[in-house]
């Protein structure tokens, strides 16, 4: 639970390389994460720089931070807006980074992640690619505040779409009114796809 009188506060545009900091120390447990980068700390955190600077090209792009009562950044949320999709070059600069710094078996189940994140995305809607606090500040309401400011953000009438890998999370993303659309397997994880349509009149 978050204590009265704590104040937390949103950062809009925050630097690509700091929410990929963030996200990597957040993600040390998260199912696909781990099964893409393995337990490498150095593997994770190229991965979410490489991924976290190619998605901040694309137009529209939005990446928000929290940071909690003592100033110090706890969390993070990274969303694409509909339809958008870095172009070849970016794509394949991407790729040539994570082979370079991961290694082959990250890009290939990467790629095999992302298959299967995009088959049925409802048209129109805003992708939630990643929302994470650190472990320091579980318990005590950053990640629903994170995602509630990041959801609320989203200037889409066709809503947001998610997949997860981590079964845990899937109860938490319902009870925020988003309903399941489809679980498959990809590799040794069950990855769930789900969908929240948008407020009336948003």
């Amino acid at each position: 639970m978050t204590e009265a009188g704590e104040r937390w506060r949103t950062d809009d545009r925050p630097d690509p390389d700091r929410c990929a900091r963030l996200l990597a120390d957040a993600f040390v447990r998260e199912p696909a994460t781990s099964w893409i980068c393995g337990g490498s700390a150095s593997v994770r955190q190229s991965w979410f720089t490489a991924t976290l600077r190619t998605q901040a090209a694309l137009p529209g792009a939005r990446r928000h931070t929290l940071a909690g009562p003592d100033g110090r950044p706890v969390g993070a949320a990274v969303l694409t807006p509909p339809a958008a999709e870095p172009p070849a070059i970016a794509r394949a600069r991407w790729a040539a980074r994570v082979l370079a710094r991961c290694g082959p078996r990250p890009l290939g189940r990467t790629l095999s992640c992302l298959r299967a994140a995009e088959e049925g995305a409802p048209e129109g809607a805003w992708t939630l690619e990643f929302v994470g606090v650190l472990p320091s500040a579980a318990g005590r309401g950053a990640g629903r505040r994170l995602l509630d400011h990041a959801l609320a953000g989203a200037p889409s009438t066709a809503g947001v779409f998610l997949t997860t890998a981590d079964p845990g999370n899937v109860p938490i993303y319902r009870r925020l009114g988003f309903r399941t659309l489809r679980e498959l397997p990809v590799g040794p994880l069950r990855v769930t796809a789900m969908y929240r349509m948008a407020a009336p009149g948003h």
